[in-house]
């Protein structure tokens, strides 16, 4: 990595706490496909973004030797094709419908968070609610979201990614805007940058579900 000589580095700080140390994604998938052999007649949902998000965890799934179809639902399914138009290979994609959701007990299912409680999953066989978010580190974000399988998966940088990306910038000056700005401005201080908050109007911090 060689950055490019800045005076004023901008950054995001969505989990800018100390708390908040990402496993790595492998391990995450493993207690997925680790689930899925202990429970092979529970249908696996998994709540995640539909771009990007979706689409590494399908390759990354299929690294690590899964090579049965994904069911897809419809609006991860859109998002799929145009990533395979592109050359990404995902493997077999199904999209679930009203003639095959009750025979999903054991595959493993794509959705966007907000389906995971909706009435659209409804008539799956014997749920298992999985989500695949940074949040899912914090037990009450799972708790209330009714998650059986947090998996602890995001596309921010977590708490030491974000003091290595200052060191490896070195830009004397630090602006941060998108969650937890105060906490990341005064660890950044401690190290000798001069940071500050960059205060945007009507922003509001990264959900991810």
């Amino acid at each position: 990595f060689k950055p490019i000589r800045c005076d004023v580095f901008v950054t995001e700080a969505t989990f800018g706490l100390p708390v908040f140390r990402h496993p790595e994604t492998r391990h995450e998938l493993g207690k997925l496909l680790e689930s899925l052999r202990l429970f092979p007649d529970r249908c696996h949902l998994v709540g995640v973004y539909a771009l990007g998000k979706c689409q590494r965890l399908m390759m990354e799934l299929r690294s690590m030797g899964y090579l049965k179809p994904f069911y897809v639902h419809g609006a991860v399914q859109k998002l799929c094709e145009l990533y395979q138009s592109h050359g990404l290979d995902l493997g077999e994609l199904i999209p679930v419908t009203k003639e095959n959701k009750a025979a999903l007990a054991g595959e493993i299912v794509f959705c966007p968070p907000s389906a995971l409680d909706d009435r659209w999953s409804r008539g799956l066989p014997h749920v298992l609610t999985c989500m695949a978010s940074g949040w899912m580190q914090i037990r009450a974000r799972a708790k209330q979201r009714l998650v059986e399988l947090p998996l602890i998966i995001s596309d921010h940088a977590d708490w030491d990614e974000l003091l290595t990306t200052l060191a490896d910038v070195g830009a004397p000056e630090v602006w941060i805007t998108h969650g937890r700005d105060d906490a990341l401005a005064y660890q950044a201080g401690k190290l000798g940058y001069k940071a500050q908050a960059l205060s945007l109007l009507g922003y509001e911090d990264e959900g991810e579900d």
